[in-house]
């Protein structure tokens, strides 16, 4: 079996983890995942060798014991190295072989697959920082989509407005891109269109939500998406249902094309 090339530790299932194994897949390299659904997650040992702890293991005088933050509360079990590599404390948390270097925020973790791979990044320097500004784009995005839907149950006005115009705004360039190529950089298939189409697809979450919206008198932000961001819209269906994607991505976007009328495979 070929050594993989990245160690990856995350809640699953994670579309912004589906995002380098897409890559991977496609650039014929091996990442090794390992990880829980999110729930089960303060049961682990966060670290290169991650694991589930046994009931004795999990107490608050353990030297691992911390303090959840951003998307997990009660206690974590965290080692030092861990910390040392992802000093965020964050996942998905990916290490190089053996654990000396972490690798931290998705589209970093991205980065290194397609590096690994050599492919996916652009013909040449100009390109590969093309692709590097759709990512930082894509991030902001992404960053601003996992507050509003961690705050659906009781979602201010101020959040609400904010994920509207970064919705606008990433969408607009988006759309405005393909208005002028296949992809997002050129006439081929990059990291920025694999980003693109795991994060926005992890938005369009925001559909489970419609009845907890209208309880709060707020419309679906992606409502009118189809009809406003046509070209953006038709590339994430598209690639996300052909076969290196479907194979990460499974049925997460089914309900969404039967929503819009779209054939399920």
């Amino acid at each position: 079996m070929t050594k993989p090339v990245l160690k990856i530790f995350s809640y699953l299932p994670n579309p912004r983890v589906w995002k380098s194994l897409i890559t991977a897949d496609l650039c014929g390299v091996e990442v090794d995942v390992t990880g829980a659904k999110p729930a089960e997650l303060g049961t682990w040992l966060w670290d290169y060798d991650a694991r589930s702890l046994s009931d004795s293991e999990r107490s608050d005088d353990s030297p691992h014991a911390r303090t959840g933050r951003r998307g997990f509360s009660g206690t974590l079990y965290k080692t030092d190295a861990f910390l040392d590599a992802h000093p965020f404390g964050t996942v998905p948390a990916a290490f190089s072989p053996g654990g000396s270097v972490g690798v931290f925020e998705s589209n970093s973790i991205l980065r290194a697959v397609a590096r690994a791979g050599n492919g996916l990044y652009g013909r040449d320097g100009y390109e590969a920082s093309r692709v590097d500004s759709f990512l930082d784009a894509n991030l902001v995005f992404a960053r601003e989509a996992q507050v509003y839907l961690l705050g659906m149950d009781d979602l201010s006005q101020e959040s609400y407005d904010r994920m509207a115009a970064a919705y606008e705004f990433y969408l607009s360039g988006i759309e405005q891109t393909l208005t002028q190529s296949a992809y997002l950089v050129g006439d081929e298939l990059t990291i920025a269109d694999i980003s693109f189409v795991c994060d926005f697809a992890q938005f369009l979450r925001e559909g489970h939500y419609e009845e907890a919206l209208a309880g709060q008198s707020k419309t679906l932000i992606s409502a009118d998406g189809p009809r406003t961001y046509p070209r953006a819209y038709e590339h994430m269906l598209t690639l996300s249902g052909a076969p290196a994607f479907a194979e990460r991505m499974g049925s997460y976007l089914d309900w969404y094309r039967k929503k819009l009328g779209r054939e399920v495979a």
